[in-house]
């Protein structure tokens, strides 16, 4: 799967992108993270931050932190 989703369970911003994803009808792994940003080391690795959500599209090239960004991609990239 291209689609990667990086997620904090109870999260409105990551509910927010994933709702937007099944709108669009996205297929996409979400990873759940740990609630402690210290404990978010795979968020880290993969984008430079410990915030969430986190959108990696590997087909695209794209690296995305931020729930705003994420959604403007996602309309641009995906509807």
């Amino acid at each position: 799967m291209s689609v990667t989703l990086y997620q904090l369970d109870g999260c409105p911003h990551c509910e927010k992108v994933a709702d937007r994803l099944d709108e669009l009808g996205v297929e996409y792994e979400t990873i759940w993270t740990e609630a402690l940003h210290s404990k978010r080391n795979e968020v880290k690795r993969v984008s430079g931050q410990r915030g969430v959500p986190v959108l990696v599209d590997e087909e695209r090239g794209v690296t995305m932190p931020e729930s705003d960004r994420i959604l403007e991609f996602a309309e641009r990239s995906y509807a």
